[in-house]
């Protein structure tokens, strides 16, 4: 792939950190997380090498789905500050080289918005068709999004008569995408913050966004899509849409567009995900292998976003039944460690047993897939759920700054803390920020060496994959390469050494292989082949130094 003109695709090689400012620092004592917390927190997030900070809803909330039910799209939780906070946030960061995406939740809003409030006044309201509403439910009212939770997806609204639809709780109807108004409210929502400094969002539930309610008539949601990103880049040529469309890859890429940037501008790979954990519980690369193979080529002006934990759950929708009760057994053999039939609510350490070695073979195979890495705030120290608070919730506990009291979140009575901390192996005491500032072998020091890598290594962000045949059939070998150069990456997915032989036939003569951490370089045969050997759990990135190419590594 050819590099072209880059001043507006910063997010080609950007690092993504995802944080819920209500549980990253508490800046006043009063249990609760807030920006000004987060913007004492600057400094760190871009020492680790974050260029992209990704904030979760900071919106007002009627706080009965942790800040995804909005009553207001304009404001800020007053538990957490204020706009001018905000804004705070945003300049400071741009002066640590860091831009600022938020979510974007508009599928649904809280029962509590005043658009609902009005609408459920009378079938009159000005207001009542920003949602969907029937005399009767239809015979398919079947919850699937949330089974356990919520039973079905119309809810009866006893003062009208009629049921709203609501796709994920019945506390959160689902706006009619069909109104033209909506659709207006949401460009101005999107336009707001823009004007604020955002420089972008993290688009949530897209499918559900943009499907058309049954008796709606709209002849194009893609293009609802479309006119989004035109309006985005008419008020900002930097900012993005980064897109959860958890659908397989055939239908994924049509949320891409056809064209040059037309919709999405990234999305996250959720097969690659699922397939990577696939690949760890048989330590076996080939269903990850797979799975890249099948990635769809996509526009120079698109991208696909990497991440190992999201703030959900784990979800393992896309395997099949006999593949996901693997998954399940390896990494959340009890029942309480899973949800909706499909999900984990656990962190990585624990799940990979606390193995240092698995872990950072993972973070660096995070980091070297082609593509943009996105981090969960606490991925960087390793930081375990919380197995006494159930479902999803039980990886969005507070950050661990110290072994101090409440793990330097904190100076609030625990029992006033937005979340509640996990005990145990994974608790402040064993498992902490400051700790890890202090010793250079820590995972914390691992991730950033990881991350400075990843961002002088421009070929991972622009580059085409290539998954490259050898004889050791525990280890993932993948090729990245663009126009500035080509680099190899190696992951041994077993407990014993590994060694592989690779053919880089192709290379011209005099070609090396440069260790990007390290000083080994290795001469290729005058067969154009080289022997590498990996240890248990053993990874390497090597660049392709042709001669007179004159890359760094």
């Amino acid at each position: 792939m050819k590099i072209t003109d880059t001043s507006d695709l910063w997010w080609k090689t950007s690092v993504v950190y995802c944080l819920d400012v209500e549980t990253y620092l508490d800046s006043n004592g009063d249990g609760i997380g807030d920006l000004t917390g987060l913007g004492s927190r600057i400094d760190y997030l871009a020492d680790l090498g974050v260029t992209c900070l990704w904030l979760m809803p900071f919106y007002p909330t009627a706080d009965r789905d942790d800040g995804y039910d909005v009553t207001d799209f304009y404001g800020v939780d007053p538990r957490l500050g204020t706009h001018g906070d905000l804004v705070e946030i945003v300049r400071t960061a741009r002066d640590h080289g860091m831009r600022v995406i938020v979510d974007l939740v508009v599928n649904h809003t809280s029962d509590k918005h005043p658009w609902f409030v009005a609408a459920r006044r009378s079938k009159t309201s000005p207001f009542r068709d920003f949602y969907v509403w029937r005399d009767e439910p239809p015979e398919n009212n079947v919850n699937a999004v949330f089974p356990g939770e919520e039973s079905t997806l119309w809810e009866l609204d006893e003062k009208t008569g009629q049921y709203y639809l609501h796709s994920f709780y019945s506390h959160q109807p689902d706006l009619n995408i069909a109104n033209p108004t909506v659709r207006d409210e949401i460009a101005k929502t999107i336009g707001f913050w823009l004007q604020m400094g955002i420089s972008g969002f993290r688009v949530d539930a897209v499918p559900f966004l943009i499907e058309v309610p049954e008796g709606k008539e709209f002849a194009d949601p893609h293009q609802y899509l479309r006119d989004l990103r035109q309006f985005l880049r008419r008020r900002s040529r930097e900012a993005v849409l980064l897109g959860e469309v958890n659908l397989p890859y055939r239908e994924q890429t049509a949320y891409f567009g056809s064209g040059k940037g037309e919709e999405l501008t990234l999305q996250f790979d959720f097969n690659g995900m699922q397939a990577m954990y696939l690949s760890l519980a048989r330590s076996d690369p080939r269903p990850l292998a797979k799975a890249l193979r099948a990635r769809p080529a996509i526009a120079t002006e698109a991208q696909w976003a990497n991440f190992v934990r999201n703030h959900d759950e784990l979800t393992l929708d896309k395997l099949t039944d006999k593949e996901r009760d693997e998954v399940f057994e390896a990494f959340a053999p009890d029942e309480r460690q899973r949800v909706f039939g499909r999900g984990i609510t656990r962190r990585l350490p624990p799940m990979l047993g606390g193995d240092p070695r698995r872990v950072r073979m993972v973070y660096s195979l995070l980091f070297s897939l082609p593509g943009t890495p996105v981090l969960f705030y606490g991925e960087e120290i390793g930081m375990g759920e919380n197995p006494d608070v159930a479902g999803r919730l039980a990886v969005r506990t507070p950050m661990q700054w110290s072994d101090a009291r409440n793990g330097g979140f904190s100076t609030a009575a625990p029992s006033r803390l937005a979340a509640p901390l996990p005990e145990g192996g994974y608790s402040p005491a064993h498992v902490n920020a400051s700790a890890q500032l202090n010793d250079e072998e820590s995972l914390l020091h691992f991730i950033r060496r990881l991350a400075a890598r990843y961002r002088i290594s421009p070929e991972i962000g622009w580059g085409e994959v290539e998954i490259l045949e050898h004889d050791a059939p525990s280890v993932l070998a993948h090729s990245v390469s663009a126009d500035v150069g080509r680099m190899i990456a190696l992951h041994n997915f077993a407990d014993e050494p590994a060694r592989v032989t690779l053919s880089l036939a192709e290379e011209p003569d005099g070609t090396q292989l440069s260790n990007l951490f390290g000083p080994d370089r290795f001469e290729l045969d005058d067969r154009g082949r080289v022997e590498c050997e990996l240890p248990a759990y053993g990874w390497a990135w090597m660049r392709v130094a042709r001669p007179g190419d004159g890359r760094i590594g």
